[in-house]
């Protein structure tokens, strides 16, 4: 894809030096309609344009901290595979974690309940005795 991709008669040549950074930079940058996927693996349109940016930029001059920051301030920082460790991204650094413990706090909690030993109920003997009774009497009383 990314063959045809500089094969179009409008493509300018990047320098091998360019292109090793066009490369990195597309594969740093999330597709925003696929968003498992990187620009670089994905065929929506919208990667395609993003692509054309990123060269488009490179072409001007910019550096790779320029690109990101002119491409999140559009997309957010969800454009980026690997988003700042900041408060507006927090959660989806720190979540997984807190997630995690959480289900391994439950599963602890859960095999505990599990593993204590159920003590048996306590039984009145002359109670039952005297139901035991009463049902024989009665057993008796019907035979009659």
């Amino acid at each position: 894809m990314l063959c045809l991709f500089f094969a179009t008669p409008h493509a300018s040549a990047l320098t091998p030096q360019d292109e090793a950074r066009y490369q990195t930079l597309i594969n740093q940058l999330r597709c925003l309609v696929c968003q498992n996927q990187t620009i670089a693996d994905s065929n929506a349109p919208l990667a395609a344009d993003l692509r054309e940016q990123v060269k488009k930029q490179i072409e001007a001059g910019r550096s790779d901290a320029e690109i990101k920051a002119y491409l999140t301030d559009r997309y957010g920082d969800f454009v980026l595979y690997k988003p700042p460790f900041k408060p507006t991204t927090w959660l989806l650094w720190i979540g997984p974690f807190v997630l995690l413990l959480l289900a391994v706090l439950l599963a602890l909690r859960f095999t505990r309940r599990r593993a204590s030993p159920v003590a048996p109920p306590v039984v009145d003997a002359q109670a039952l005795q005297a139901l035991l009774d009463a049902e024989h009497r009665e057993d008796e009383g019907a035979r009659r």
